[in-house]
C-alpha cells in the first residue's frame, strides 16, 4: 500500500509540472504523455526478446488502434553477442497528401541488465510516450502535406556493450529493408526522440545530425523560450546514424546528461511531465516549418 501511495504521489507531482492542454485539442498534452510513460514503467524491464518487450509492443499497438492509426509489425532477428534475438519494429502510418514521408521515431526497448531491475523511465519510456502523443496531435491536423510515419524501434540498446554492431538493431534493419525495397528515397526527414524525460532537461545540438533540421528545431525552441535546448554541441551514436549514413536528413533530440542513465534509479521520480511538454511543444511547432522547407526542395 505504501509503495502504491508513493507512485501515486510521484505521478501527481510530475503531472502538476506539465503544461495543461485542451482535452482533445491539437496541442501536445503532457498529461496524456505522462500516462503512457507510467504505463510502460509499470510493465517493468522491457529488453528485446523479453515478455516485457512484447507487453510494451502490445501497449503501443493498442494506443495506435485507439487513435485510428494503422500499425505494421516489422519482425527480424537481431544477431547479438548472446545469439539470435527476435525483435520487432512497429511502423505506424498517418497518410498525407504526398507519399513522401516524415518520420518521427523512438526506441521502445530497455537495456538488458540481469543484476538489477532497470525500468527505463527516461530511456526509452519517455520518448515512446511522447511519440504516442505526437500521433494523437498529428491525427487532429487536416491535410497533412506529407505522410507521417511513427517508427518505434526495437533493439536500440546494446545486448552486452555498445561496440561494433551490438546496438541500433532496429534502425539498421529498417534502413537496410528500405534500401532493398526502394523506399528509402521517399523518406524526406527523420526526427529521433530519446531520453527526453529528465527533470533537469538539457538538450544539446547533436553533431551527426543534419544542420538545417537542427537549426529549425533550435530556432523554434528559442522562440518558445525553452532554454533547455542549448547551443553547445555533443556527439551521440543513436538510431539516427543509419539514416544519416544512408543520406537521409536526420536529427537526434536527446538528453544524455542524465545521472540515472542505465541505473536502477531511472524511475518515475527522475523524470517529469514538464520535460515531455517542452520537447512536445518544440516538435509540434517545428513540423510546419520542416514541411515548408521540404516543399520548396
Amino acid at each position: 500500500m505504501a509503495a502504491t501511495l508513493v507512485v501515486a504521489a510521484l505521478a501527481l507531482r510530475s503531472l502538476g509540472e506539465g503544461v495543461s492542454a485542451q482535452s482533445g485539442g491539437s496541442a501536445f498534452d503532457s498529461t496524456r504523455a505522462w500516462e503512457h510513460l507510467r504505463q510502460q514503467v509499470a510493465i517493468g524491464p522491457r529488453p528485446s526478446g523479453s515478455a516485457g518487450n512484447v507487453k510494451n509492443r502490445d501497449y503501443i499497438k493498442a494506443q495506435m488502434a485507439a487513435l485510428g492509426i494503422k500499425v505494421v509489425e516489422q519482425p527480424f532477428e537481431g544477431q547479438t553477442p548472446l545469439g539470435p534475438v527476435k525483435m520487432v519494429n512497429l511502423i505506424a502510418t498517418i497518410p498525407g497528401k504526398r507519399p513522401d514521408r516524415i518520420i518521427l521515431a523512438s526506441h521502445f526497448d530497455t537495456k538488458l541488465f540481469r543484476e538489477v531491475r532497470f525500468v527505463g523511465a527516461s530511456d526509452g519510456a519517455s520518448s515512446t510516450a511522447a511519440l504516442i502523443e505526437l500521433g494523437r496531435v498529428l491525427k487532429t491536423r487536416q491535410q497533412l502535406p506529407f505522410t507521417y510515419e511513427l517508427l518505434f524501434f526495437d533493439g536500440e540498446e546494446a545486448v552486452v556493450e555498445w561496440t561494433g554492431t551490438d546496438n541500433t538493431y532496429g534502425s539498421r534493419h529498417y534502413v537496410d529493408h528500405a534500401r532493398k525495397t526502394g523506399t528509402l528515397q521517399s523518406i524526406r526527414a527523420l526526427i529521433l526522440l530519446d531520453m527526453i524525460g529528465d527533470r533537469d532537461l538539457t538538450i544539446r545540438r547533436e553533431s551527426h545530425s543534419t544542420r538545417w533540421l537542427t537549426d529549425i528545431v533550435w530556432a523554434t525552441a528559442s522562440k518558445l523560450g525553452h532554454r533547455q535546448f542549448m547551443d553547445e554541441e555533443t556527439t551521440v551514436e543513436d538510431d539516427h546514424i543509419p539514416f544519416v549514413k544512408a543520406g537521409v536528413a536526420a536529427l537526434d533530440i536527446i538528453d544524455l546528461d542524465y545521472p540515472q542513465w542505465h541505473t536502477p534509479q531511472d524511475t518515475l521520480d527522475a523524470v517529469s511531465a514538464r520535460s515531455l511538454q517542452v520537447v512536445g511543444d518544440v516538435v509540434v511547432a517545428s513540423l510546419p516549418l520542416i514541411e515548408q522547407r521540404l516543399l520548396k526542395n
